[in-house]
């Protein structure tokens, strides 16, 4: 009896393979080690692999589309209503191959390499940001312990930072032999972040989808980048809401009885380094549309004028994603709507 679907459970070094026939009985249950993966599905006719977006899921989704399977990935949280109790490896996999075969699954789609690169781009950038964010409040910290402030800002810290590569007087030796190598390490991150936004800005000029996407406002390079890198085409969604809401900035719904409930909070799933830049980008033109009220739609001047500012900037991030996705399905240019 030859299995036709295969729920593999990932791991670093050991893998949990159930498979079933066409009658679903159980043919295949064993574990594998990390080398043993790709020479047993080799010898295995063309199947149907369930896994669950995880670690590494993309690249083995990858390696095995390659020996003729068919793979697909589902969402963790999928995937746990076909799990029994006491959970394990077995009770694992036993759960991807049967959540892969319900024909109302959601799937991921599988990422490319290059794609997978464009995320990391973002990543290491999110990490080094925080790590410099840290050692600005460090020494900003230190210093006030010595009665020394500086402005809010970039301009404060780098205020702070030329007294301190400049020995200055004002402050204790002993003081400056702890800053000095933090204040190297600030200006060592911040040159690498640099880098970073250089490389972003390259690849966004020679991509015509992102550019497009830069005339929406509140959408700049970075913004554009992300969400190029984290749903290509967006043509997995179904709807302008249905990403929104994967990128977490739509409601959350509890409906009983007959009766339909909103809560008052944004679910807050999905992308949470995308989602922030939408926010950022939304805060940013919100801005502007306060100072100068005639560069805004009429909708725009109606949010600010029935909600409390951080209510409207989350309303312009969600209308953002939908117009997001609406040119990435479509291909068209954006069109500003008319302004108020």
């Amino acid at each position: 009896m030859q299995a036709i679907r295969f729920g593999v459970d990932l791991a670093k070094s050991v893998f949990q393979v159930h498979g079933v026939d066409a009658q679903d009985r159980v043919v295949v249950q064993r574990q594998l080690r990390r080398e043993q993966v790709l020479r047993f599905f080799a010898k295995q006719p063309p199947a149907l692999i369930g896994l669950e977006a995880c670690g590494s899921a993309h690249h083995w989704a990858r390696e095995l589309g390659k020996l003729g399977h068919e793979v697909k990935l589902m969402p963790p949280a999928y995937v746990k209503a076909y799990l029994k109790r006491n959970k394990n490896d077995a009770r694992d996999a036993e759960a991807c191959c049967e959540a892969v075969s319900r024909p109302t699954m959601r799937f991921v789609p599988v990422k490319t390499v290059e794609r997978q690169c464009a995320r990391a781009i973002h990543r290491g950038r999110d990490l080094l940001v925080r790590q410099r964010t840290q050692l600005a409040n460090a020494i900003r910290g230190l210093l006030y312990e010595l009665g020394e402030t500086g402005a809010k800002g970039a301009a404060g810290i780098g205020a702070l930072l030329t007294r301190i590569e400049a020995a200055d007087e004002t402050l204790p030796a002993a003081m400056l032999a702890c800053l000095t190598p933090l204040a190297s390490q600030w200006r060592a991150l911040d040159a690498a972040i640099e880098a970073y936004d250089e490389q972003i800005l390259a690849e966004v000029r020679q991509d015509a989808a992102a550019l497009r996407l830069m005339k929406i406002p509140g959408v700049g390079p970075i913004t554009a980048h992300a969400v190029i890198a984290a749903i290509g085409d967006g043509r997995q969604f179904a709807s302008a809401r249905d990403f929104a809401a994967w990128v977490g900035l739509t409601r959350k719904n509890h409906d009983t009885g007959g009766v339909a409930r909103l809560t008052g909070h944004i679910s807050r799933a999905g992308d949470q380094g995308l989602r922030r830049l939408l926010a950022l980008g939304a805060s940013a033109w919100l801005r502007q549309v306060r100072v100068k009220p005639d560069k805004g739609s009429a909708w725009v001047q109606g949010v600010l004028a029935r909600r409390p500012i951080k209510v409207a900037v989350v309303a312009q991030a969600a209308k953002t994603a939908r117009i997001i996705w609406a040119l990435l399905t479509s291909g068209q240019d954006y069109r500003a709507p008319a302004a108020a």
